[in-house]
C-alpha cells in the first residue's frame, strides 16, 4: 500500500486542480455575465436601514 501513496496524493492534487479550474471557468464564462452583474449590485439595492433622515 505504501507504494501507491505518492500516486494517490498526486491524483487527488490533480483532481483538485481540475475542479478549481472548472469552477473558475464557469464563474467567468460569458453566460454568467448578467448573473454576476446582478449579484454585484445586490448590496446597493438594499434599503438603508440606518438612515438619519426618517422622513
Amino acid at each position: 500500500m505504501e507504494q501507491f501513496t505518492p500516486y494517490l496524493s498526486a491524483f487527488s492534487t490533480l483532481i483538485g486542480i481540475i475542479f478549481f479550474v472548472g469552477i473558475v471557468w464557469w464563474a467567468w464564462s460569458p453566460g454568467r455575465k448578467k448573473a454576476n452583474q446582478e449579484s454585484a449590485e445586490l448590496p446597493f439595492d438594499l434599503p438603508d436601514e440606518f438612515s438619519k433622515d426618517k422622513s
